[in-house]
C-alpha cells in the first residue's frame, strides 16, 4: 500500500492504542477537523475533545473519541498523542451526563480558578463525548 496508504498511530498515556495503514485519517484539530492523506505537507497541531475517523476499505472503519493532545504529520505518517481514547461505540451515555452534571456543579459550588479550570475541562470534555455519540459517521 506505500504511496496510497498513511501509517496512523494512535497512542495513549498507557499505551500504543492503534498502529495500521488506513487511506485517510480526519483528526479534530483545535483549528478545525483536518484530513490526512499521502503526501501530505508536514505539520504539528493541538487535538480538541472530539472523534478521530479513520478511513479504510472506502469508508469508515473505526471512529475513535479523544479528549484532546497533540498530532504529528508527515507525507507518510499521522501519529496522534491523546490525553484519554475510547471507541465511540464503548462510550456510556449515562456516565457521561453524569460527569457532565458534576462538572457543572464543580463549576457551580468553587470560586478556586484551578478547580474552576478543571471543572471547565471535564464539562468541554463531557459535551463532546456527548456529540460524538450523536454525530453521524462521514459517508
Amino acid at each position: 500500500m506505500a504511496g496510497t496508504a498513511v501509517q496512523f498511530e494512535l497512542v495513549s498515556p498507557e499505551q500504543l492504542l492503534l498502529s495500521e495503514d488506513v487511506e485517510m485519517v480526519v483528526v479534530p484539530g483545535s483549528e478545525g477537523d483536518f484530513g490526512v492523506l499521502p503526501g501530505h505537507s508536514p505539520m504539528i497541531s493541538t487535538v480538541r475533545p472530539g472523534v478521530i475517523h479513520v478511513f479504510t476499505g472506502g469508508g469508515v472503519s473505526s471512529r475513535i473519541f479523544v479528549a484532546g493532545g497533540f498530532a504529528e504529520v508527515t507525507g507518510s505518517r499521522c501519529t496522534v498523542l491523546a490525553e484519554e481514547a475510547l471507541s465511540v461505540d464503548d462510550i456510556d451515555r449515562a456516565e457521561v451526563e453524569s460527569d457532565l452534571q458534576n462538572a457543572i456543579d464543580d463549576l457551580d459550588d468553587t470560586d478556586d480558578p484551578g478547580e474552576q479550570k478543571a471543572a471547565e475541562s471535564r464539562a468541554i470534555t463531557a459535551r463532546a463525548k456527548l456529540v460524538a455519540i450523536d454525530a453521524p459517521v462521514y459517508q
